[in-house]
């Protein structure tokens, strides 16, 4: 199991440097609550400040962890999700998906690419070209339908 951690931290180590990116000790902590568990999950940086509050001694400030987390969403290991005006979740999930948003929870979750089927497509504005197409489904309470 201790091979698989140096193992799994020398990759995060690789990624940063093979990104431009120095692996700083505040990017090798931030790097390891992200990617050290090989699962995907969805955060806004003040979570993120939360977690590493909570699991370390190490003081990283809220600004370096927005630093971070944007150099790593333009490196290609982080997509980001806009939800509203300043609202920005980030997913560790870089594959093409879509979203359900619970607004009672705050909450993203992942739905299969193949799940939503999109019949058309706007022509982008000229001099422009589509990226991504995205779909993000809000979900609220059905309170007429609890027991």
């Amino acid at each position: 199991m201790e091979d698989n951690k140096k193992n799994n931290f020398k990759s995060i180590i690789d990624k940063l440097r093979s990104s431009g990116l120095r692996p700083t000790r505040q990017r090798l902590l931030i790097c390891k609550v992200l990617f050290g568990e090989n699962k995907d999950f969805h955060f806004t940086a003040e979570d993120l400040d939360k977690i590493i509050k909570n699991n370390n001694e190490a003081k990283i400030s809220l600004a370096t962890i927005y630093n971070t987390l944007h150099s790593l969403k333009k490196c290609g290991y982080l997509n980001e999700v806009s939800i509203s005006g300043n609202k920005t979740y980030f997913d560790t999930n870089t594959t093409s998906h879509h979203h359900f948003f619970d607004e009672a929870n705050n909450s993203l979750t992942d739905i299969s690419e193949n799940e939503v089927e999109i019949k058309k497509i706007p022509i982008a504005p000229k001099g422009k070209k589509i990226k991504t197409a995205q779909v993000l489904i809000r979900l609220e309470n059905d309170n007429h339908n609890q027991n």
